[in-house]
C-alpha cells in the first residue's frame, strides 16, 4: 500500500518494500516517508507483522524487496557503524548481561564512535552521563543490571540508543513489561526526544491509547498489505479499531481512548439517573456485575454518555444545554416503572437537568429501592438471583 506523502519526505523512507521471513512474503508494498522529529506508530493484533516490519527497516531481517533510505540513503549500501551512527535500536528482549553495570551498558552506545579498542573518550563518558540524566537513570548508574527492575532495564536501554546520537530510534514495544507509571515516564521521554532534539521515532505499540496520544502518525498491520495509515485523528474511530481487531463484542471510544467491554443482555433491571461524570463507575459497576440497565436523562454533549451508551440497553437523552421536556421525563419514568431498583449517581443538577430532581422524587413516590452507593450493587444482585431462584421452583 502506497501511503508516502511528498511533503512528509525526510529522514526515514520506505520504497515498495515487502518483508517476510524465508523468502516468503508477510506483508508487501510498503511506501511511506517520514519527516525529522515525528513519532510513527505501529498497531495492530498479535502476529500481525509489527515486529517484522521493524526488523526489516533496521536490517536484522532482510527485506523480500523493496528498499529503506535513511536521508535518501540506501541503508544496503551503508555499513554498519555508518547505520549504527545513524540508526538505534531498543528490542522487547529482556537482557541480563552478567557483571555490567548500567553505565557499562549505556557506554555499549558510544563504540560507533570508538576507536580500534573501543576506548571512550572524556566527550564520550560525557555524552554516556547526558544520556543517563535524559532518561531519569544517573542514581542508578553504577547498579549492575541485574539489580535493576523492568522499567529501569527499559530506560537503561533507551539510554544506551540516545548515546548513539541517532536521527532515528526504532523500538519493538518497549513499554512491554511496564507498569502505568513507567510506561507514560517513557513515551514522555521519546517525544520529548522528538519535539525538541528532531529525533525520529518509530516503534510498536499494543497500548492503543497511549498510541493515540504520542504519535504523529498510525499505521495499522494486519493482513498481507497495510491496513490504514493516517493521523491519530483519521485512524481511532470505533469503526477502525473495531475491524482491526475483529472486535465483535464491546467497543472503543475513540472520544475518550478506552475499550468498553460488552453490554449486559436481558431486561431492564434498574434504572440509573446520571450526569456529569457521576454515573460512569456505577455503568462500569452494573456491567461488571451483569445486571441490565438503563441510563437517563443525559445530555447528548455530556461525559455520561460516552459511557452510558456503550454499557447502557437503554439511555434517555436530551439536546445539548437543554432542559428535558415533558415527553422525555416520562419516557424515563416509564422506564423506571418497569425498574425495582433505581441508581441515583449523586449527579449535580443545574439549569438544563432539573429533571434529575424530577426522577428522584419519582423514584421515591412510587417506593422504589433507591441506591446512591457502589457498595449497595450486591443488594440488587442478591435480589435478582432471589426472584431467578423463585422462578425456577415454581
Amino acid at each position: 500500500m502506497n501511503i508516502e506523502n511528498a511533503s512528509d519526505i525526510g529522514k526515514l523512507r520506505l520504497d515498495s518494500l515487502t518483508v517476510g521471513y524465508k523468502g516468503v512474503p508477510l506483508i508487501s508494498d510498503i511506501t511511506m516517508s517520514l519527516a525529522k522529529g515525528e513519532v510513527l506508530t505501529l498497531i495492530g493484533p498479535n502476529g500481525s507483522g509489527k515486529s517484522t516490519i521493524l526488523k526489516s527497516i533496521t536490517r536484522q531481517l532482510a527485506a523480500i524487496s523493496g528498499a529503506v533510505y535513511i536521508d535518501s540513503r540506501n541503508m544496503s549500501v551503508l555499513s554498519g557503524k555508518d547505520i549504527a551512527t545513524k540508526l538505534a535500536v531498543v528490542l522487547t528482549e529482556r537482557i541480563r548481561p552478567e557483571l555490567m553495570t548500567c553505565r557499562e551498558l549505556v557506554s555499549a552506545g558510544r563504540y560507533p564512535y570508538t576507536g580500534s579498542f573501543g576506548l571512550l573518550t572524556a566527550h564520550d563518558k560525557e555524552i554516556v552521563d547526558l544520556s543517563l540524566e535524559r532518561v531519569h537513570a544517573s542514581e542508578i548508574a553504577d547498579k549492575f543490571v541485574t539489580e535493576i527492575s523492568d522499567g529501569q532495564r527499559q530506560r537503561i536501554l533507551l539510554a544506551r540508543a540516545i548515546c548513539q546520537e541517532p536521527e532515528i530510534i526504532v523500538l519493538d514495544e518497549p513499554t512491554s513489561f511496564l507498569d502505568i507509571r513507567h510506561k507514560i515516564e517513557l513515551l514522555e521521554i521519546l517525544s520529548g526526544m522528538a519535539k525538541q532534539q528532531g529525533i525520529t521515532v518509530v516503534m510498536s505499540l499494543h497500548e492503543i491509547d497511549l498510541a493515540e496520544r504520542i504519535s504523529d502518525k498510525i499505521v495499522c498491520v494486519k493482513g498481507d498489505r497495510i491496513y490504514a495509515y493516517g493521523t491519530p485523528e483519521e485512524i481511532f474511530t470505533d469503526e477502525n479499531i473495531s475491524r482491526l481487531y475483529e472486535i465483535e463484542r464491546g467497543c472503543f471510544n475513540p472520544l475518550i481512548g478506552c475499550v468498553e467491554l460488552s453490554a449486559p443482555t436481558g431486561d431492564t433491571e434498574c434504572f440509573v439517573i446520571g450526569g456529569g461524570g457521576k454515573g460512569i463507575p456505577f455503568y462500569r459497576a452494573l456491567q461488571k456485575a451483569g445486571i441490565p440497565f438503563a441510563a437517563g436523562i443525559i445530555p447528548e454533549n455530556d461525559i455520561d454518555m460516552i459511557t452510558a451508551s456503550a454499557l447502557a440497553g437503554e439511555t434517555v437523552v436530551s439536546a445539548p444545554f437543554t432542559a428535558a421536556d415533558t415527553e422525555l421525563i416520562d419516557k424515563a419514568k416509564g422506564i423506571i416503572d418497569r425498574c425495582r431498583y433505581i441508581v441515583d449517581s449523586g449527579c449535580p443538577v443545574g439549569q438544563y437537568n432539573t429533571a434529575a430532581d424530577t426522577l428522584r422524587e419519582y423514584a421515591k413516590a412510587n417506593r422504589k429501592i433507591i441506591i446512591t452507593e457502589l457498595l449497595e450493587i450486591p443488594e440488587i444482585i442478591h435480589h435478582i438471583q432471589t426472584v431467578h431462584s423463585q422462578s425456577t421452583d415454581i
